[in-house]
């Protein structure tokens, strides 16, 4: 006696894989309405109240508002003091994201929970701890006032202070590139007769460079709309130490609304600017690393 099997007929696997694909997402139509309106509730609208304010405003209004020799000061400063305060956390951020990662020592979770300070402090109790600390009768500013050197109250403290709360982007982001880098890659070359600067340049520094731009662009980003920490230690001197988030702040409290929107608008224009021509370095270091490994 014989059983016979009837075989059913299986679903093609085109369609198996369309409908499987399209089962990843539950309720996407669903999620991306929600995303959509949530992008548009917190960015879209904002930006576009700050452009349609800005538009009351004649050309002649706008320009003279953006160009004032105050507003360009505050530019210079903002702009500037971001730049240096983001180059010197990606070589900082680095140098404490490698230690935590490649060395044992007692400590080492204080330390790494450290980092973190400046994400939970207040910015206002930093502002206040950093101009204690660096005033001329601070405990580390009067070992400077003697020479000449003076840490706050001008462009020096503004520095200081975007260093301080820009720190933490550059080591959360290059730390687990770091601890997911093989280390067998630094052993092959060392065994091959690579210096250890050599190693770093061909093997390590090609894997981390794209995570090192991310947090040059999130510690850039971060100093160039920071306020509550740097009021306090930048002494808010026109044309010296005046910041422009400060301008903005000046000008609502003079119920200059336009005004505000349009120095805003020249801020947020030229950091969106900034932070494109950072994603597309990004990419391109990519792909050149996807290229190199193939």
């Amino acid at each position: 006696m014989s059983a016979s099997v009837t075989a059913l007929p299986l679903p093609a696997a085109g369609a198996g894989a369309r409908r499987a694909s399209a089962r990843v997402l539950p309720g996407f139509n669903l999620t991306l309405g929600f995303a959509v309106l949530y992008l548009s509730l917190i960015v879209l609208i904002p930006l576009s109240a700050l452009v349609l304010k800005t538009l009351t405003l004649t050309w002649p209004q706008f320009w003279d508002a953006v160009t004032s020799p105050r507003v360009m000061a505050s530019y210079r400063l903002t702009f500037g003091a971001s730049l240096i305060a983001a180059l010197v956390n990606v070589v900082a951020g680095l140098l404490v994201a490698w230690v935590l990662v490649r060395y044992p020592f007692p400590g080492k979770k204080f330390v790494d929970a450290l980092v973190d300070l400046p994400f939970a402090l207040p910015t206002a109790v930093a502002g206040i701890s950093l101009t204690a600390l660096l005033a001329g009768n601070g405990w580390v500013g009067q070992f400077f006032e003697p020479y000449g050197i003076q840490l706050a109250f001008n462009p020096n403290g503004v520095v200081i202070a975007l260093i301080f709360i820009g720190l933490p982007f550059v080591v959360r982001t290059v730390q687990p590139v770091l601890e997911d880098t093989e280390k067998e890659l630094e052993e092959a070359a060392t065994c091959l007769g690579a210096t250890r600067w050599q190693t770093f340049r061909h093997v390590i520094f090609p894997s981390i460079a794209p995570a090192l731009l991310t947090g040059f662009a999130m510690a850039f980003a971060r100093a160039v709309g920071e306020y509550g920490s740097v009021i306090f230690i930048a002494g808010n001197m026109p044309m010296v130490s005046e910041i422009t988030p400060l301008i903005i702040i000046g000008k609502l409290e003079q119920y200059d609304y336009a005004g505000a929107t349009a120095v805003a608008s020249v801020m947020l224009v030229i950091s969106f600017i900034l932070l494109l021509v950072i994603n597309g370095l990004q990419g391109w270091q990519r792909k050149r690393s996807a290229g190199a490994m193939a």
